[in-house]
């Protein structure tokens, strides 16, 4: 049990600065590409971002997470596996290839059709390194996993902006795309021992496609959840208004993303070795859970409280329109990350079927509302949808109870204090610094000030984990 609570905390924290440098790259060059590009520009991109993340979803077909699931799985496994993912990749490209006529068609973008046939190849590249991936994964090499995304922000990200100075406009951000996935893919290479061998069997495919179905179709949906809204837009507004969606929407996701992928790398290895010990299960979970709360509502709370100023600062003016929208998707994606925990519980139990569910119905009855909210404006469809997010998680509670020892109230008291002390540090900070003025210093301050008070409330309180957090930073960064 120490053996096991050594490594989680190991990978929890090391996943969580992962997480944290991983975002600050992107926020950096998010600024500089949201500066250099008009929203139209970046609308066009994200109108065809739904394309790219389903053909990922379809060529990785489930077998990452039946990879990092099984208890021993050998090399005729991840060898399947590889090739398969590439001639997959291949076939969809094709498809995706002479669809891209009829993608501009429904956009009303003639410009989408070598856009997207340029972008698509960043899922062929991809394909190379789901195997890879999944051996690294399994084996909690959240170190080398850093190094490999770090590098491939920065060559790829580098690139890109010396594209956007040279004035290509949206073919920097499909560039940027295209090499990410070619740096990342080479990383994974070059770290992991495993290598494939040139023989296909497909008896492991088959095999390992009864649980990865499963997952693949779920996974599928929660894309088509995630991104549905900008292929709604995308035909009722012109590409400006997507744009400025797309940026809301991006911004929302880098800030919950950092909690839930710091989650995401340990937990899913750390639920399967616990098994069905439900004592500890239930220990782990609900550490999980205060960890998520204690990241989550302060830097999505705290974004939606200097929204204004961080967007006409750092992105310029011609941004503002974004703001309300990243306001209310800020206070969804407080709760964002609390979907990972419970999605890898089921996963972890083996119910892949309930994954599958849980996802399918959520999708159909989101699309089925936001539509019919769509005469009512942009601003209304994603409150709808904001709201949905949250009020789903008790459906995802409900299952978790049939599955662990984990109950509804255990959850409410793991993440209601963190929640609440957020809240309030939040907004006292947003009232008293309302008279500053100069935006710049105004988000200066408030950045500080909301993270000194939460961090003194949350002590004032003592609230878990606070003292193990700040420990952990002590000895590794101050000697």
């Amino acid at each position: 049990m120490e053996s096991l609570k050594d490594k989680a905390t190991k990978g929890l924290m090391w996943g969580t600065l992962t997480s944290a440098a991983t975002q600050m790259l992107n926020v950096v060059f998010g600024i500089i590409f949201g500066r250099l590009l008009s929203p139209a520009d970046i609308g066009l991109v994200g109108m065809i971002t739904i394309f790219t993340v389903l053909a990922n979803n379809l060529q990785e077909s489930g077998f990452f997470t039946t990879l990092a699931n099984q208890k021993n799985p050998t090399h005729r496994d991840f060898n399947s596996v590889f090739w398969f993912c590439i001639s997959l990749s291949l076939i969809i490209y094709t498809i995706l290839f002479f669809c891209a006529p009829l993608i501009a068609s429904y956009y009303h973008q003639p410009k989408l059709v070598w856009l997207s046939r340029f972008v698509f190849l960043s899922f062929i590249l991809s394909s190379l390194g789901i195997a890879h991936g999944a051996w690294m994964f399994r084996n909690l090499m959240v170190k080398e996993r850093a190094i490999v995304m770090i590098v491939s922000l920065l060559v790829s990200g580098t690139i890109g902006i010396i594209l956007a100075l040279q004035g290509y406009s949206y073919w920097s951000l499909a560039w940027q795309q295209v090499i990410f996935n070619l740096v990342y893919n080479i990383g994974r290479f070059y770290f992991t021992r495993w290598h494939p061998t040139f023989e296909f069997e497909f008896e492991p495919i088959r095999r390992m496609f009864r649980f990865s179905n499963k997952i693949l179709i779920p996974t599928v949906v929660n894309t088509i959840s995630q991104h549905f809204l900008t292929v709604i837009f995308g035909r009722l507004f012109p590409a400006r208004i997507v744009g400025y969606f797309t940026q809301a929407f991006k911004w929302n996701t880098m800030g919950y993303t950092f909690v839930s992928d710091s989650v995401a790398q340990i937990a899913q290895p750390v639920l399967v070795e616990v098994g069905n010990e439900h004592e500890r299960q239930l220990r782990v979970l609900r550490n999980m859970f205060r960890f998520t709360a204690l990241a989550a509502f302060p830097a999505l709370f705290g974004l939606a409280i200097v929204a204004d100023e961080f967007i006409v600062v750092l992105l310029t003016a011609k941004w503002q329109p974004a703001v309300p929208l990243l306001q209310v998707l800020c206070l969804g994606g407080a709760f964002m990350p609390f979907y990972k925990i419970y999605q890898n519980l089921v996963v972890s139990c083996g119910r892949s079927d309930i994954y599958m569910w849980c996802n399918i119905a959520q999708v159909i009855l989101q699309i089925i509302i936001v539509l019919g909210c769509s005469r009512y404006g942009i601003m209304t469809m994603v409150v709808v949808y904001t709201i949905l997010n949250i009020a789903w998680l008790g459906v995802w509670q409900h299952c978790a109870v049939r599955l662990s020892d984990l109950r509804l109230r255990h959850v409410l008291a793991d993440i209601l204090p963190y929640m609440l002390t957020a809240a309030a540090s939040m907004l006292a900070v947003y009232f008293i610094t309302k008279p500053i003025s100069p935006l710049f210093v105004l988000l200066i301050v408030r950045i500080i000030a909301g993270a000194l008070l939460y961090l003194l409330l949350a002590k004032l309180f003592r609230l878990p984990l606070i003292d193990q957090c700040i420990d952990f930073v002590k000895k590794k960064f101050i000697r």
